[in-house]
């Protein structure tokens, strides 16, 4: 009797060595990178880097073979030294009003305060934030045991819209301005731009009410270095169409269903918005050239007009009379 196409796969998603795999690895279940991503570990893609460089095992044997199902229920999965018992608990989904001097990580050996320790829910089970505010950042932050809902709201190519109350030193000028909105250059490349509405403008400081769609480390503060003001303080006050003035800081609550459900539709409408645009342009998501790069078209289509307006050489001349060329 042949076997199923599942269960050779199996077999060979032990480690490199050929070594089985684990012995109850289930034909159906969960795949391994989801199962990781719902456990706050990274995006599906980081994962899939995870078990294909060996740093996760299955019932304490390695798995690198990329698509490995497991069963949450029965089994216990390990990366790189952190062992994760799910429980069968429900989706959670937490508001918090960060105070400055609190950290996004879910790293044990952390000393200070973490936002996930200001959730007193006992439960909470094991949750993490969606995406990061820097410690001396304030303001709203979202915590979950979801992953696929952190993923879609933090990843920038959802592009939920982030907004922040920002007071930066000195007077922001007309040129700064502009520069914020049409985007300025970072080490990853041009930002999107802002949404950039002043607030209140004097000699000695500014405040301005800035809105992003993108994610990239520490953003308003290196735009702002950018257009030379030092940002002072920085406060999250929305995130997508979710605020809430009543939260103090250090305080939480509950996401109610139908917001969770609003920033889920909200992510889904910016990607297809975003392929949209990409479509139209002859980019895939994200703006990028289908051709492999932005401008590759017409740099080649200009090199060959050179290449053709130049007038043969001499040595050309002479090739193109031996081969009866014209």
């Amino acid at each position: 009797m042949s076997k199923s196409p599942e269960r050779t796969r199996g077999r060979r998603s032990g480690p490199s060595g050929g070594g089985p795999p684990p012995a109850s690895t289930p034909a159906s279940g969960v795949r391994l990178n989801k199962f990781l991503a719902d456990m706050g570990v990274a995006s599906r893609r980081k994962c899939d880097e995870l078990i294909a460089a060996g740093k996760v095992s299955v019932d304490g044997l390695p798995v690198v073979e990329l698509g490995t199902r497991v069963d949450p229920e029965t089994q216990t999965v390990e990366c790189d030294g952190v062992v994760f018992k799910p429980e069968r608990a429900t989706r959670r989904y937490y508001l918090l009003n960060k105070p400055r001097g609190v950290l996004c990580t879910n790293d044990v050996r952390e000393a200070r305060t973490r936002a996930i320790d200001l959730i007193t829910d006992r439960k909470k089970g094991r949750i993490y934030t969606v995406g990061r505010l820097d410690e001396d950042s304030t303001g709203l932050i979202l915590l979950t045991n979801d992953g696929d809902f952190a993923h879609r709201v933090a990843h920038p190519r959802h592009g939920v819209p982030k907004t922040y109350l920002v007071k930066v030193k000195g007077k922001v000028g007309p040129q700064a301005l502009e520069k914020l909105r049409k985007g300025t250059w970072l080490s990853e490349g041009r930002t999107e731009g802002a949404h950039v509405r002043v607030r209140k403008r004097t000699s000695a400081f500014s405040v301005l009410s800035v809105t992003l769609r993108e994610g990239k480390n520490r953003e308003v503060r290196r735009i702002f270095a950018k257009v030379g003001h030092e940002v002072l303080t920085l406060r999250r006050t929305r995130i997508g169409d979710l605020s809430d003035p009543k939260l103090r800081f250090g305080e939480w609550r509950r996401l109610r269903a139908r917001e969770v459900r609003e920033l889920e539709a909200l992510s889904e409408q910016a990607q297809a918005a975003d392929f949209a645009r990409g479509g139209a342009q002859g980019k895939g998501p994200g703006g990028r050239s289908r051709q492999g790069g932005p401008e590759r078209g017409k740099t080649r289509s200009k090199a060959a007009s050179r290449a053709a307006s130049r007038p043969p050489s001499r040595r050309e001349r002479g090739t193109r009379g031996q081969r009866g060329g014209r």
